[in-house]
């Protein structure tokens, strides 16, 4: 008789902090739920045109920073991070998305709460996205 035993799907990036494993000498890697934190940062702050060859992937999150605050501008952002995340990460299953400017400071704090596919438990994603000059 087989056991059925469940657990988390395994996936696994490159640490792009390139920092060496000090036992292995070789580059860290970044496991499970870190991996997939560390793929929607790049895609959230990916703009579009930043991948040559791959024009199509990104967000217009910058274009968005840079206009007049307004309170359509968490709306806007809310759905970027939604649309990037929808098309570009299908492992993920989104449950909320929070956006709180941050107006004196020309900021704004991003809480992204989801759940990797076939898993319950939920993972909290801060960002903070700034506006440079």
């Amino acid at each position: 008789m087989a056991i059925n035993i469940s657990r988390d799907p395994d996936y696994s990036d490159l640490d792009l902090d390139f920092q060496i494993n000090p036992i292995t000498g070789d580059i860290n890697r970044l496991v499970g739920g870190d991996a997939i934190k560390r793929s929607i940062r790049n895609l959230i702050f990916t703009n579009y045109y930043d991948r040559p060859f791959r024009s199509y992937i990104g967000s217009n999150i910058r274009n968005i920073m840079f206009e007049n605050a307004n309170p359509f501008t968490a709306s806007q952002l809310r759905i970027a991070i939604t649309d990037v995340i929808n098309n570009f990460e299908p492992r993920v299953n989104i449950i909320d998305i929070e956006v709180n400017d941050q107006l004196e400071e020309n900021a704004v704090n991003v809480t992204l709460i989801f759940s990797i596919v076939n898993t319950t438990r939920p993972i909290t994603l801060d960002l903070a996205l700034e506006r440079t000059r």
